[in-house]
């Protein structure tokens, strides 16, 4: 009898989208693992959402409660600088779009930047001022910059990535994927690393 095969993964998948408050932590906490290749997976959260027919905790003021209750005190037992934004929830789309036309060797920065803008320093990202001083900070040409998140690829290619992971059965951000297995949420990276060492 032939044996099935298993895909063994050399890096760990990472879904995320910037708007995720315990995608901003799973993010932090990948940062400590150095010798591990994350692979980064922009999706557009409530694009994925809507493919999984699921509400989103932020219209819910009893799961919003209890949102913001937990991802202080994560944050605060993993030592992760947090404050919940005053502005939350907004569109990520454009900031999602950014992320994949800036160039590859900007994208980590660009991600640092706009995670820590979010979810450290309070800034609303709705505002097109905010994300222009963002972008220029970056050294990232403002006026490409937006003209490029217009552009119909940038938008297909958002969708396609969105459309991907759901058909993997992603529903939520941080999602992590090592050897075909799906792990849900940022309390579920060890468990990940640990289905990752046993390579």
């Amino acid at each position: 009898m032939q044996k099935e095969l298993v895909y063994m993964s050399n890096h760990i998948d990472f879904y995320f989208d910037i708007i995720s408050p315990y995608a901003y932590i799973a993010h932090k906490k990948i940062l400590k693992h150095k010798n591990i290749v994350f692979n980064y997976k922009p999706i557009y959260l409530g694009g994925l959402h809507k493919l999984a027919g699921i509400d989103s905790p932020a219209f819910n003021k009893y799961k919003l409660r209890n949102n913001i209750n937990d991802c202080n005190l994560v944050s605060k037992k993993n030592n992760i600088e947090f404050k919940w934004n005053s502005y939350f929830p907004i569109n990520s789309l454009n900031i999602m779009r950014g992320y994949i036309c800036v160039s590859k060797d900007k994208q980590k920065d660009y991600l640092n930047c706009f995670f820590d803008a979010y979810w450290k320093n309070n800034h609303d990202l709705s505002n097109v001022e905010n994300m222009s001083k963002l972008i220029k900070d970056l050294n990232i040409d403002i006026q490409d910059f937006f003209q490029s998140i217009k552009q119909q690829s940038i938008k297909e290619k958002l969708i396609k990535l969105t459309s991907d992971a759901f058909k993997k059965e992603v529903f939520g951000t941080p999602t992590f994927i090592v050897n075909n297995k799906i792990f849900w949420g940022q309390d579920r990276l060890e468990y990940a690393l640990e289905e990752f060492n046993a390579n």
